[in-house]
């Protein structure tokens, strides 16, 4: 993968934060392409784009340069909790199991 991949331009600093937070430049090109949601970043005209893949949510920031290009700008991830992870699909268990978690370790 490169500076010029997916029909986006990736900065160095993308793609070294990338590197070192284990994030494939595959699952961020897929969270631009397809995210769940997005929002205004804090940059000027730039957006950050969500994607929920399991536990773990990718986020890309990117923009578009003078040319009408688009370039990423940087990449994480981080692990999805609480409400966020049963919108994402995860299901809560009901409170009989939990019990019995409790009172016998089961998993």
């Amino acid at each position: 993968m490169g500076m010029s991949w997916g029909g986006v331009i990736w900065t160095d600093h993308a793609l070294q934060r990338m590197k070192e937070r284990g994030v494939k430049q595959e699952w961020a090109l897929a969270c631009f392409n397809n995210p769940d949601s997005k929002r205004f970043a804090t940059a000027e005209r730039a957006w950050v784009y969500y994607k929920t893949w399991g536990n773990e949510k990718v986020e890309v920031v990117a923009k578009q340069n003078e040319r009408g290009e688009w370039v990423i700008l940087s990449v994480w991830s981080r692990p999805v909790y609480g409400a966020e992870r049963e919108k994402a699909g995860f299901k809560k268990a009901p409170w009989w199991l939990k019990l019995l978690r409790k009172m016998f370790g089961v998993r």
